[in-house]
């Protein structure tokens, strides 16, 4: 599926290594030391009620001290069908994020209007495949967002589940604007992945935790030293 658009913009040449967004963290400190390895970004929950999920105070405090130590690191706060209100109260202020990965039922309109009113910040929007069917929607969003993040769908979860979309979904996918990959990633996994598809971005969570919230710091340097030989 070679899906299409009027702008390719930020796509990374395929010769390089995807990013890497390591997702879920609850501790200021561990994020400081995760993003001193070179991640590319570090991802917060914001979605009540989850394993891993932030509140604002202990959130815009991680964010800061990320802005201060880190500036180059992209500060990703998770959210699903956050109000307007939520969202631009979010996103003023002292330690805000600098893309807002929306992983609910937000329709294009909505990410769209999103960018218009905060024309600074990213925004990503969550697609969770349950079929290869599913791909089709991908096309929606293409005017809408600066990046897309697919991910394996659950009943229960809206991420973080650790499971894996089948690769043979997206060997023949080509998007046109940046796409990041989400579920199972870990370094064992990394060989294969990129033997057969070439995202932008990896976005690994679950996998690499000693407890929600909690990763262990040596299996995020095997899955960078996979991912950058």
């Amino acid at each position: 599926m070679i899906l299409k658009r009027s702008a390719c913009r930020f796509l990374r040449d395929q010769s390089t290594a995807p990013a890497v967004k390591i997702c879920g963290l609850t501790d200021p400190e561990q994020a400081l030391a995760i993003a001193a390895m070179g991640v590319d970004a570090i991802g917060v929950i914001g979605v009540a009620g989850t394993p891993r999920y932030v509140k604002d105070t202990p959130r815009r405090g991680l964010f800061s001290q990320l802005a201060q130590h880190c500036p180059e690191v992209h500060r990703v706060w998770v959210v699903a069908d956050a109000s307007e209100e939520e969202l631009d109260a979010a996103l003023q202020g002292d330690g805000t994020p600098t893309v807002v990965q929306l992983h609910g039922k937000e329709t294009p309109e909505q990410c769209l209007a999103l960018r218009q009113r905060h024309p600074k910040k990213s925004v990503w929007k969550a697609l969770r495949l349950r079929s290869l069917e599913d791909l089709k929607s991908v096309e929606n969003y293409l005017e809408s967002v600066d990046a897309l993040l697919l991910d394996a769908w659950s009943p229960d979860q809206l991420g973080g589940t650790g499971h894996r979309l089948p690769l043979d979904w997206l060997a023949e996918t080509r998007l046109p604007l940046p796409w990041w990959l989400a579920g199972g990633i870990s370094a064992e996994w990394i060989p294969e992945l990129l033997e057969k598809v070439s995202p932008d971005g990896l976005d690994a969570s679950s996998r690499l935790e000693v407890r929600p919230g909690w990763k262990d710091l040596k299996k995020v340097r095997a899955l960078l030293s996979a991912v950058r030989p």
